[in-house]
């Protein structure tokens, strides 16, 4: 029997699992799909929120300035991506300044520091492509940009070496309460457990409803995005926002953590909780909102777009907390924006639940750094020769969009939890990410993935299940 069992290696489920290796226990997570990062963390805006958002004395807002604060450390201890560089939001006329003043007051109430409220010259000094009907803005220089597949990927890498357990193509099913625990089923047999720990998005409604009768609720909020290349990731330094409205915070345009441009979301909300198509309206929509806070966005640099589901619970809050009436089994559901931000405070809240549960001893093993895929471009050139000598591997180019090396897509399978399919690859190296979106190395690195895991390349994937890349023979079908 576990002691504990994580359902979802999302952002959330991985961050607990990080922290609860901190602890001596027998811990597991379990993941439907083939890898982590596979849902609402691996599809959102990289936005690392000041704070101010936020209701005032809701979880929401305390975790998102607690995980804030935590963001910078974390990306320099487990080696991701990240960058401070601030947000404003948007006000068009004076009629709107009452609202700005009042997410200015929340966003102290809240505990954001070093929030000013800038004029129409300030923001254009600071943002020269910010619309010229602008007036004024909410300037938060706390605000950040993460990589949401780095951090995700660090925080289960570093879960997983400090002996968390995950297993992966386990879909839970149904859950059972026994004595002293529960039993999860799940397609891939049995699982008995001491405590749970629902992290399942946009499902997490699920599981809490099998085992309480205070029912609760998540709505799928869909958001579509477009993201530009790399010529266009300058176009705007910083996060910008449009003032908030009953939706949430309307259409962003932001720099990411790796020089893109980001445009994005919508808010619809849908009944599917796997409806991750992007419709005409919604990129209109997108394309649209961006220019009325951004003036000449160049959407002719448009290399992808997508859609993402958050996970949002009826009274728009965080749930982290064992239920009452179904002892045991830990919430850590409705976890939309800002969960992103929030992640590292909400894995920490929830090991701190369960080291009281448990009464858990420090794990004198634990190892708090983790190091990421060696990026050879940091290197200088004497540095660079002499890998490539030692490592030939990293002479050999396959995404050329991206410049990702061969070594690179090595070290991303070979490492804990490594890349099993296309996809994997991609969020670990980038490789695919680029203009071309993998029309040049998806081939290369099916060769890679082949010969590193020892499989056949009918049984390669674009994403797990059945989403085979190769179905067969030219010439069998002749």
């Amino acid at each position: 029997m576990y002691d504990v069992v994580i359902i979802g290696a999302g952002v959330s489920g991985s961050a607990s699992a990080r922290e609860l290796s901190r602890y001596k226990l027998n811990a597991c997570v379990i993941e439907k799909t083939e890898d982590v990062c596979s849902g609402t963390s691996k599809a959102n805006s990289g936005i690392v929120h000041a704070g101010f958002d936020a209701p005032e004395g809701s979880l929401m807002a305390k975790l998102n300035v607690e995980g804030n604060l935590m963001m910078e450390e974390l990306s320099k201890e487990l080696d991701f991506p990240f960058k401070k560089n601030g947000s404003l939001v948007i006000c068009l006329s004076e009629e709107d300044m009452p609202k700005l003043k009042a997410l200015y007051d929340r966003g102290i109430r809240n505990g954001v520091k070093e929030l000013k409220i800038l004029n129409k010259e300030e923001v254009l000094e600071l943002e020269p492509n910010i619309t010229d009907d602008v007036y004024a803005a909410l300037y938060a220089p706390t605000g950040g940009i993460v990589c949401p597949f780095g951090l995700n990927i660090a925080l289960a890498e570093n879960a997983n070496t400090n002996g968390i357990e995950f297993r992966f193509n386990t879909e839970a099913q149904d859950i059972e309460k026994i004595d002293g625990g529960f039993i999860i089923k799940t397609n891939q047999g049995d699982i008995k457990t001491k405590y749970i720990v629902n992290a399942a998005g946009v499902y997490a409604d699920k599981f809490h409803n099998m085992v309480s009768q205070n029912k609760i609720n998540i709505t799928a909020r869909k958001g579509e995005y477009c993201l530009l290349d790399k010529t266009a990731g300058n176009h705007v330094s910083r996060t910008i926002f449009a003032l908030p409205g009953k939706m949430g915070k309307g259409v962003l345009v932001s720099p990411t953590a790796h020089g893109n441009l980001i445009v994005g979301p919508t808010s619809t909300d849908i009944d599917d909780k796997e409806g991750v198509n992007t419709t005409r309206e919604g990129l209109d929509t997108v394309i649209g909102k961006s220019s009325m806070n951004v003036k000449n966005i160049p959407m002719r640099q448009v290399i992808t777009s997508f859609s993402g589901l958050r996970a949002h619970e009826d009274n728009h809050e965080f749930i982290i907390k064992e239920l009452e009436d179904a002892k045991g089994f830990i919430d850590c559901a409705g976890i939309e924006s800002p969960g992103l931000t929030s992640s590292p405070a909400i894995g920490k809240m929830v090991a701190d639940i369960l080291k009281e549960k448990l009464n858990l001893e420090e794990n004198p093993n634990f190892v708090g750094t983790r190091k990421g895929i060696l990026d050879p471009n940091t290197l200088s050139l004497e540095e660079r020769n002499q890998l490539i000598k030692e490592q030939p591997a990293y002479g050999n180019i396959i995404c050329r969009c991206e410049m990702i090396t061969e070594g690179e897509i090595i070290d991303a399978i070979r490492r804990p939890l490594g890349a099993k399919s296309l996809d994997g690859v991609k969020r670990r190296t980038r490789a695919g990410m680029g203009r071309c979106q993998a029309g040049f190395c998806s081939p290369k690195t099916m060769e890679i993935l082949e010969r590193e895991l020892s499989i056949s390349m009918f049984d390669i994937t674009k994403a797990g299940g059945e989403s085979n890349m190769v179905l067969g023979l030219v010439k069998d079908s002749i």
